[in-house]
């Protein structure tokens, strides 16, 4: 069987109705989390008030525009950019010559605006806030007003930079003094380019000297990461960033393939006490955050709501310290086990969890099962009192069993399901339970073909089920969801 690539869980789950980081902390299982507007996209080609058309034919003078609309307009008139017909004359008989701008239809270009036409700083910012790094650059260039509108604060509260493209032929002195008025940045790099992860460590020392006041921070590699490179030099540069950070409160390092340790999350407990969600579910292959330090950092950031971790990584100390009276309401806990010590890892008590839930009835947790983990270390994760909000099984024995149980124990609190499985009679009739049971799921994805019976039970007894992917026959890789209306 042709192994599905993990999709994106944009489309899976989102605890809460905000997107974001200060509103509330991003899901474990959403990613990219999108903390800003994507600005990827091109925009369309700009007509606007701020440009002055000018219009040439070959090897003649400039054309003469038609006199421009009068200032004056009724009162209660729309205020439209007005228009100016060009036609472009021989200079011999005045005559429309053969060419793309004499084909019959007048050609309707923008005029020059008029003094004091031109768009608010406070509109212009909104605009620029979705453009990407380098057209915000080349429309600080336009004139001084376009420069005013760029540079401001809220162009910058919310940024996105990628090191592998935007940053190649950027002006250093226009980007630094952007600087201090970035909040949260959502930063993209390829580890294994050299200009590009050299461009975003850099990026960071030069934020962590110039920008205490940055409040989130997402790391995101793209690619495969350098043979033989721990990513020591990225790491440092996260060091010294909680360092200067202190008034940090969001961290998302789960898109960082390397090696997190106790000392960054020490770092980031007594560096930034007023964080509020920490994400260190990476997908390394080795877990090396002990339960001491999670404990630390929980003891020294009160006002944590949001964490994710490796199973090895969690403690029965822990949820007791999460459960403590005097704790902040706690939202979300993203547990993945996917790494030896997550097999090694010891159990966690149900009176425990049930303990915790009772504190925080508001608590969502979202369990990953990777291959790694063998079947007995399963039983000893799935407890009947974890409110488990989404669960990925992507198990390398059993699955039947995980989906039963969650059928049973989880239908309260279940909201989203991704299974990749071999396909079975007895796995389509573990779906058929845990549809009937679970009504309120809203995604469920299933990367095996399954019966009509299956695809019938959820739609059937999942009224809110938003999006799912469910396949009755085999289709051309990938395979697409499918929204419900």
């Amino acid at each position: 069987m042709t192994t599905a690539p993990r999709p994106c869980f944009r489309a899976r789950i989102h605890l809460g109705s905000c997107r974001h980081w200060e509103a509330h902390p991003p899901s474990a299982l959403t990613w990219p989390p999108r903390l800003v507007p994507d600005s990827h996209a091109r925009p369309a080609p700009l007509g606007s008030r701020c440009f002055r058309v000018c219009a040439e034919r070959r090897g003649g003078a400039p054309v003469r525009a038609a006199p421009s609309v009068p200032a004056s307009r009724p009162s209660g008139s729309p205020r439209f950019l007005p228009t100016t017909v060009l036609r472009r004359q021989s200079p011999v008989s005045g005559q429309n010559p053969p060419g793309p701008l004499s084909s019959g239809t007048p050609t309707l270009l923008p005029a020059m605006a008029e003094p004091g036409e031109q768009l608010p700083e406070e509109v212009l910012a909104l605009i620029f806030r979705h453009l990407p790094l380098r057209d915000r650059a080349a429309a600080a260039r336009v004139c001084r007003a376009w420069a005013a509108a760029a540079t401001c604060s809220t162009v910058w509260h919310n940024t996105n930079i990628s090191c592998d493209c935007e940053l190649e032929g950027m002006q250093p002195q226009y980007l630094s003094a952007c600087l201090d008025h970035v909040q949260n940045l959502r930063l993209e790099f390829v580890p294994s380019r050299e200009p590009s992860r050299l461009a975003a460590i850099e990026l960071l020392t030069a934020l962590a000297g110039r920008n205490p006041e940055l409040r989130g921070l997402c790391l995101e590699c793209r690619g495969e990461k350098r043979l033989f490179d721990s990513g020591r030099d990225v790491l440092d540069a996260v060091h010294a960033l909680c360092r200067a950070a202190r008034a940090l409160r969001h961290l998302d390092l789960r898109r960082l393939p390397f090696t997190l340790d106790d000392a960054l999350v020490l770092q980031v407990a007594h560096g930034c006490p007023e964080l509020c969600s920490l994400f260190l579910d990476n997908s390394t292959l080795v877990g090396s955050v002990g339960p001491g330090s999670v404990l630390e950092l929980l003891e020294a950031c009160p006002c944590l709501r949001a964490l994710g971790l490796h199973l090895a990584s969690l403690s029965r100390t822990a949820l007791e310290a999460l459960a403590a009276p005097d704790r902040a309401p706690f939202e979300l806990l993203a547990l993945r086990c996917a790494c030896p010590e997550d097999a090694r890892a010891s159990p966690l008590p149900n009176e425990a969890w049930a303990e915790l839930s009772r504190r925080h009835p508001g608590l969502a947790v979202e369990l990953e099962l990777e291959p790694a983990l063998p079947a007995e270390s399963v039983t000893r994760v799935l407890q009947p009192a974890v409110p488990v909000a989404a669960l990925r099984l992507s198990l390398s024995g059993d699955t039947v069993g995980p989906v039963r149980f969650a059928a049973r124990h989880y239908a309260a609190t279940l909201r989203a399901l991704e299974v990749r499985a071999a396909a079975s009679a007895e796995l389509d009739a573990a779906l058929e339970e845990l549809a009937e049971r679970c009504v309120g799921l809203r995604e469920v994805h299933c990367f095996c073909v399954v019966r009509p019976s299956v695809l019938h039970a959820f739609r059937t007894h999942c009224p809110r089920l938003r999006s799912y992917t469910l396949k009755l026959t085999r289709e051309p890789h990938p395979w697409r969801p499918t929204l419900v209306a």
